[in-house]
């Protein structure tokens, strides 16, 4: 989807946004959307907590589950005293425990997420996401902590409950996209390297049965990374979001110019025009995009893709939460 620089005018007012910088304005818009994202646990809640989820665990909770058959041990507070009338044999009644899901956010704001060809920066659009799964969390009444880190700086927040926990979330958003937007007018960005750290440091993090949204382009995805998200996916549940923008998976055909790109060790100059130029990068960035789908295949997680050139909202919109 292509949109005209009217409409992408009218997008940016309405999301009271430049493009580049956040603030809490824009963030707190989010908190009546709440229903176009889905929190429901896909797997058991492992917690030891008491909360507001069912666990598979059976015991003296809040929700009926069953009626079996009476065995010795079981307490005699739970028979099922119709039951057993009816069948003149004793039958008791099983509960299931619930319990609590703090629910992480790990947004990523690093180097390479401060581009956009269009509507918004990707870091912009993963502050614009990072707020509505932390509007939802309020909303389940879950606790909410996590992870907002650029290239140098990683912020760590443990979870906590109620609006004060979103508002603090959002506080970092804001203030460190704004330190991410100020490194890029040094004259040297420093090496996007935390991803790996800040995936280590949520693991530290993370309770086991909690619910982990990781915001990220994943263009610092690692062997290490992996084996972070390997490690986080045995004992929680993952979510992938992953943040791309039109210009990385392909060059227009009508660009023209030259344009430098890193190969990782040093800059290459590209005829931006050249059929044959544009044909490979787009080979490459589907390589990459198929890299990251079997990566996600394999660690068996959940995994969604966003663009910063189009309003959040008008993609989740159109959308029904599939699992890719």
């Amino acid at each position: 989807m292509s949109a005209s620089t009217t409409q992408i005018s009218q997008w940016l007012a309405e999301l009271h946004s430049n493009g580049t910088e956040v603030d809490l304005k824009q963030l707190l818009r989010y908190q009546r959307h709440t229903q176009l994202f889905d929190l429901t646990p896909a797997q058991t809640i492992q917690s030891k907590l008491a909360g507001s989820y069912l666990a598979k665990s059976k015991g003296r909770g809040m929700e009926f589950d069953e009626v079996r058959h009476y065995q010795n041990g079981d307490d005699v507070r739970t028979i099922d005293w119709r039951v057993t009338a009816r069948t003149g044999k004793v039958h008791t009644k099983l509960f299931r425990e619930e319990k609590e899901r703090p629910v992480f956010i790990l947004t990523d704001l690093g180097s390479s997420m401060q581009f956009g060809s269009a509507l918004l920066l990707k870091s912009v659009q993963a502050c614009h996401l990072a707020a509505l799964i932390a509007w939802h969390v309020k909303k389940t009444g879950d606790k909410l902590g996590g992870i907002v880190f650029h290239q140098q700086q990683i912020r760590e927040l443990k979870p906590a409950g109620r609006s004060q926990a979103v508002l603090r979330y959002l506080h970092q958003l804001t203030e460190l996209q704004q330190q991410a937007l100020a490194l890029l007018n040094q004259s040297t960005t420093p090496p996007n390297h935390n991803l790996a750290l800040a995936l280590g440091q949520l693991r530290r993090l993370a309770r086991p049965g909690s619910l982990v949204f990781v915001i990220s382009d994943f263009q610092q995805l690692d062997e290490s990374c992996l084996r972070h998200l390997r490690a986080l996916s045995l004992h929680n549940e993952v979510r992938i979001c992953q943040l791309d923008d039109p210009l990385e998976q392909s060059i227009p055909a009508q660009a023209s110019g030259m344009a430098q790109v890193s190969d990782g060790a040093s800059p290459i100059s590209l005829q931006l025009d050249s059929s044959k130029v544009q044909q490979q990068y787009l080979q490459q960035q589907q390589q990459f995009q198929q890299q990251l789908q079997q990566h996600w295949t394999t660690l068996g997680l959940t995994s969604w893709q966003f663009s910063a050139a189009i309003p959040l909202l008008t993609q989740l919109s159109g959308r029904k939460h599939d699992h890719n």
